[in-house]
């Protein structure tokens, strides 16, 4: 009976309206005085002190307003939410072109300060458009989504069990139903297709006839459902690193393993060719059978240490071997000290890297990814299979194909339970512009991803020879593309990535000083309530893939 009132009551509420309606009138945004953010918080976004006075002064340019929409727009005159937004308005001397909308991923992440984000990294995209964040429903400083305190609890050091696993299934299927259950209109309300329906208003409320759109990982799957809704709507639109154009979890969490797998081959043979640094092997099969012999013995005898909160076990050595390029010479050094470490104490890349961890945000600082939100943005729309056989029979599976990575994978369906019901959105070919630039060697949006969209949506397809999750917003070359193709409608079938290190020392990261602030890979998306888990930390600035789910969520 329980579960008929959430399915009728999502039905109801959630439901996605049939067709996009146009408004009889335009929708109003109320402008008010923007936040205040102190040092401590800036610090938090990983600006540097050097950098607080550029920030202050773009957020003094900043509009911060919110805007009313329908929580059902089947029911348009019903209970209503509030989304946040900000807009940065042109600068250039040239004519401006409209306004341009932003979304970081997630999904469940804050784009309310992206604008200026992008500006203090370089991208040049202000001179001709305002430029445009917004909160998405359930995020932030928009009606915001929250779920009753979760049971799951991160397993033990060592190689998951059958029985372990099914303990954490029973327990997912338990939180997932309580966050459901405990507001089931709103949560059934959030959908991609609402959250385009809310872009569109936004759109209205600014007095655009047009929207133009950068949207990176979610933040694709956001642009491919607004183009597919409003394909009259849309200007000019770029996605990078782009998402699966079909949202079901378990072909997600399959193409990214495989992906983080054929980048780990790359890895190994980087490590391969400096040998001499780093003793793993002088051949990448030398490497992959080393780390496949340190997986599988620190899962039988995992390592601790007296100096450093840290556990060695295989799914460390997973994460390890997940990571992108930018880090492996910080991680070379970690591997070296882990083929032979005994503890008791930390050997000293490993006692530098996870020795401090780094403070928690301030309790003023805005949300950056709201877990609930992540939560039913996937569930509401994965189609795929649920039952416990289905994930650990593929997570078996994994583990044997991929001896070094797999054990980075998730081993239970992270939508058991969710009892509302699946709402999708066909995608559909259009006309106008699109760019769909795709990394080649990424493992949270794999190439093949970016070729699978453009079947179904159509765009261009820029080819980027790099494993960055996002580095079109980070590397100058790019930029600079992205910027000819707003601003003139210039099309590329190339763009400059993120070498990979020739050498053994750490490189910078590309970007300027507020890069930590632009979109990052996360290797598998969040499940509300779940301890965080071993995340291999930021590297050069870039934050590195999470192999076991995390509470706080990093853009995906």
């Amino acid at each position: 009976m329980i579960l008929r009132t959430l399915l009728m009551s999502a039905l109801a509420l959630g439901a996605p309206a049939a067709t996009a309606h146009a408004e009889t009138a335009r929708p109003a945004i109320t402008w008010q005085k923007c936040p205040g953010y102190s040092d401590d918080v800036l610090r938090a976004r990983g600006l540097r002190d050097a950098d607080f006075a550029e920030f202050r002064r773009l957020l003094g340019r900043t509009e911060c307003g919110t805007l009313s929409v329908p929580q059902s727009y089947g029911d348009p005159a019903g209970k209503q939410l509030t989304i946040a937004l900000t807009r940065l308005k042109a600068t250039g001397p040239e004519g401006r072109l409209g306004s341009l909308a932003i979304n970081p991923g997630g999904p469940g992440s804050s784009g309310y300060l992206m604008p200026i984000d992008l500006v203090m990294t370089g991208v040049g995209l202000n001179g001709r458009y305002d430029l445009i964040g917004f909160d998405p429903r359930g995020v932030g400083y928009s009606t915001k989504a929250k779920c009753p305190a979760g049971t799951v609890e991160r397993p033990p050091p060592g190689p998951v069990t059958e029985e372990l696993a099914r303990a954490v299934y029973s327990n997912v299927i338990k939180d997932n139903q309580a966050c459901a259950s405990s507001n089931p209109g709103f949560f059934g309300a959030l959908t991609t297709a609402n959250v385009a329906r809310d872009l569109d208003r936004i759109r209205a409320a600014l007095g655009e006839s047009r929207l133009s759109y950068v949207g990176v990982s979610w933040g694709t799957w956001l642009g491919t459902v607004y183009r597919s809704l409003f394909p009259d709507r849309v200007h000019r639109m770029w996605l990078d690193s782009v998402a699966l154009p079909v949202p079901r979890l378990d072909v997600f969490t399959q193409g990214r393993a495989e992906a983080a797998d054929r980048d780990f081959q790359r890895m190994a043979a980087w490590l391969a060719e400096r040998d001499a640094a780093y003793g793993l092997g002088s051949s990448k099969d030398e490497v992959v059978a080393t780390l496949t012999e340190m997986r599988t013995s620190y899962d039988a005898e995992p390592l601790t240490f007296t100096d450093v909160d840290l556990t060695v076990d295989g799914r460390l050595i997973a994460d390890i071997g997940s990571q992108p390029s930018v880090a492996w010479p910080e991680l070379g050094p970690v591997l070296k000290e882990l083929k032979d470490a005994t503890g008791p104490e930390a050997p000293p890349t490993i006692k530098r890297i996870f020795g401090e961890q780094p403070p928690p945000p301030p309790a003023d600082a805005p949300e950056r990814n709201n877990p609930a939100a992540n939560l039913a943005f996937f569930c509401n729309e994965d189609s795929g299979p649920r039952t416990f056989e289905s994930a650990w029979n593929a997570y078996q599976r994994r583990l044997v194909r991929f001896p070094v990575t797999g054990e980075a994978g998730m081993f239970f369906p992270r939508c058991a339970g969710w009892p509302l019901p699946v709402q999708t959105t066909r995608l559909r070919h259009s006309g106008g512009s699109l760019m769909l630039s795709g990394h080649l060697h990424e493992s949270p949006s794999p190439y093949e991803w970016t070729l699978q969209t453009r079947a179904a949506i159509g765009g261009s397809v820029v080819t980027v020879d790099d494993d960055m999750h996002a580095s079109a917003l980070r590397v100058p070359g790019c930029v600079t593309k992205m910027i000819d193709y707003f601003e003139k409608g210039r099309r590329t079938s190339t763009c400059p990535g993120v070498p990979v290190p020739d050498s053994t020392e750490l490189q910078p990261s590309p970007g300027s000083p507020a890069e930590a602030t632009l979109p990052a890979a996360t290797a598998f998306p969040t499940v509300a309530g779940l301890p965080a888990g071993a995340a291999f930390p930021t590297v050069a600035g870039l934050s590195a893939g999470t192999a076991f789910p995390t509470v706080a969520g990093l853009p995906g």
